[in-house]
């Protein structure tokens, strides 16, 4: 645990604090998956499109991570382990539609993309603000943070990537860097099931 951290590792979510976080981040990701989403359809951008989706996920993560507060470990393993796999699979999406869309090559729209970009970076950075003193826990909590870091980092990679598309007029920026939010979605997958797995052996049967 982390210097400063209120939280040892077993933190299963269960106080009034983490659920407030919750429903906060909960809010700003639903309105950000609808403002991203039909700007990623306006502007042709495979990125938005791809952190719309993201913003999708993590809305779905926040309100089955507050279901499962306060059940048995078992159960809160299997809702991270079903999240893993959700994340896991959303990887896979994206790696598809970046390919049709190599295909495709329709030419984003770099003004959208990095207007759109910079108004998500600052949703998730409050989001990241929010839950950053409960980045520790089970898998259940874990998932939380990776999903907020995430969207983070992939509003970064989409503002650059907006960049070098208004200077080259070329849409690989763009490709590239729904293929890297694509494997940022399967490594956090990962990470999740991994530590879903092995609460699920060290629960109790019934609890």
């Amino acid at each position: 645990m982390s210097a400063g951290c209120n939280h040892s590792v077993d933190f299963d979510g269960a106080s009034a604090a983490y659920k407030r976080a919750l429903w906060a981040v909960i809010a700003i990701n639903g309105v950000m998956f609808f403002v991203e989403g039909s700007a990623g359809f306006a502007g042709q951008s495979m990125a938005l499109k791809a952190d719309a989706l993201d913003f999708a996920g993590d809305t779905a993560t926040y309100a089955m991570s507050l279901m499962v507060i306060g059940m048995a470990l078992h159960w809160r393993a299997r809702a991270a382990l079903v999240k893993g796999i959700s994340l896991l699979l959303m990887g896979v999406g994206v790696l598809g539609l970046t390919a049709y869309r190599v295909i495709v090559l329709n030419d984003p729209s770099a003004e959208i993309m990095g207007s759109i970009a910079a108004l998500a970076l600052v949703a998730n950075i409050v989001s990241v603000l929010i839950l950053m003193k409960f980045r520790d826990g089970d898998a259940n909590v874990r998932s939380v943070w990776l999903c907020s870091r995430n969207d983070a980092i992939g509003n970064v990679a989409v503002i650059a990537a907006a960049g070098v598309v208004a200077v080259s007029g070329s849409p690989w920026p763009d490709l590239a860097v729904a293929a890297f939010m694509a494997w940022l979605f399967t490594s956090s997958a990962v990470s999740i099931i991994k530590q879903a797995r092995v609460e699920l052996q060290s629960a109790p049967i019934a609890a």
